[in-house]
């Protein structure tokens, strides 16, 4: 495995569950992409560029704090700039106090020591409950 692309992928997860997002965004390249292919409705399917990722990261980004992400393992791949996540995240609903907990599988690509895809199956179950609440 790719240790410089496993690291990488190790900080941006660390900067997500931190919500420190200006080094989440120095992690990834200028013309990242971020896809989520099973989202709710409203959400993106995929942001282009780190303005379009900053502008979405500060807009939801203290919906939930993370505590912490368990059972985290690094899948190694054929190709050296990819490697596959899993793992849970436990956190906070911020409006709420409520708990939260999501199961996660994510694919990222990383080239020259930055993020240019990251693509994160989450299952969008847990964040409609949230939202759900959130609204009511």
């Amino acid at each position: 495995m790719n240790m410089r692309t496993t690291k990488v992928v190790a900080d941006i997860l660390q900067a997500g569950r931190s919500g420190d997002h200006e080094r989440f965004l120095d992690l990834m390249a200028p013309d990242a992409v971020i896809e989520w292919p099973y989202r709710l409705e409203g959400m993106p399917a995929k942001l282009c560029g780190r303005a379009e990722i900053a502008a979405f990261v500060s807009a939801k980004g203290s919906l939930i704090s993370f505590d912490e992400y368990v059972d985290l393992v690094m899948h190694e791949t054929v190709d050296p700039e990819v490697v596959i996540v899993e793992y849970t995240a436990h956190g906070t609903v911020t409006g709420t106090g409520a708990p939260f907990t999501q199961r996660v599988i994510a694919v990222f690509r990383v080239r020259d020591g930055q993020v240019v895809s990251y693509r994160d199956y989450i299952n969008p179950l847990p964040l409609m409950k949230v939202l759900e609440s959130h609204d009511a």
